[in-house]
């Protein structure tokens, strides 16, 4: 019995030294221990702003849609004896062909404002989106597109000049500092005038070719369009990506975007080359050779042969 109490005398104290308070000294030692110091941006060549340099890339399937989406069997689907099936001309893709599920990068409700007559021409872009969506043809993305892309792209930027290079199609784009007012002419990736507001560098996109599309789903913009871009280091590996998308004649109030970038920190982190305009000769002109290749081209020879001559003989 004896024992027992002692035991039980024995842990209490333990107990008690567990739950006493630290002395002066300890109490001391943690009042002086720095506090974790908050992450600061690496300054870039000016010595004043964040630098973003390096080859950066998304880890998201936006490119496929930018509202969040299920996985499908393909980007363009047909009527099928119970429900819908890959359409013709991409079934024999298979699970190839088949789209991610994404939880999409549209800000608020998570759904693109669409004017009525807009969303009338976005389901009717992605019912075709195999023929008409410029990404098929190898031209150019536009902004903001290229930067979702799942190709790789590089910033260089000093002092005076930055530069985007991306590895799809060769795309590039010159930000100017000073801003150089309207462009005389739209194009696929606009004219870019970028100043910085803290350590976020903010661009001003104008004069985006209508043309081009938001993603493979048919979303698009018109001929109007002002984006405004805001890149912002998170860490030394990543960056937030804002956009904010203007065009009255489309949106019924501006989209906005938003995703993380990531640097790659590979020791030959580098652009590989995908300039696809040869990529695409046979599909855009295989029909013109003087013995057009059985299947699409050949088709369609034969059916621009029969208008013609439909035509000569009216």
């Amino acid at each position: 019995m004896k024992k027992l109490v002692s035991v039980m005398a024995l842990a209490c104290a333990l107990g008690a030294c567990q739950t006493m308070p630290m002395d002066s000294a300890s109490s001391a030692a943690t009042a002086d221990a720095p506090a974790p110091m908050a992450w600061k941006a690496k300054r870039g060549p000016d010595g004043v702003h964040p630098d973003l340099n390096g080859v950066w890339q998304v880890l998201n399937p936006a490119n496929y849609n930018i509202e969040a989406h299920p996985a499908s069997a393909a980007l363009q689907m047909r009527e099928g004896p119970y429900v819908p099936v890959p359409h013709a001309s991409v079934v024999a893709l298979g699970a190839i062909g088949a789209v991610p599920a994404g939880i999409g990068i549209v800000q608020g409700d998570g759904k693109i404002p669409y004017t009525p007559d807009a969303l009338v021409q976005r389901d009717a872009n992605r019912a075709r989106a195999v023929e008409l969506d410029p990404e098929v043809h190898c031209y150019l993305p536009g902004i903001p597109r290229a930067n979702y892309m799942d190709k790789p792209f590089q910033i260089f930027h000093s002092d005076s000049a930055v530069f985007f290079a991306y590895e799809y199609a060769g795309a590039v784009r010159n930000v100017f500092l000073q801003d150089p007012e309207d462009p005389p002419l739209d194009s696929w990736m606009g004219t870019s005038y970028g100043k910085w507001e803290g350590d976020t560098f903010v661009v001003e996109v104008r004069g985006l070719l209508q043309d081009t599309w938001l993603d493979r789903s048919g979303n698009h913009h018109g001929y109007a369009t002002k984006v405004i871009e805001r890149w912002t280091p998170l860490s030394d590996y990543h960056m937030r990506y804002e956009a904010e998308i203007i065009d009255e004649e489309v949106y019924t109030k501006p989209l906005k975007i938003s995703f993380v970038l990531y640097k790659k920190i590979e020791e030959d982190a580098q652009l590989q080359q995908f300039k696809c305009v040869e990529f695409v000769e046979e599909l855009m002109y295989g029909h013109l050779r003087k013995n057009p290749l059985p299947g699409p081209a050949l088709e369609r020879a034969k059916r621009e042969a029969e208008q013609r001559a439909a035509e000569a003989n009216e």
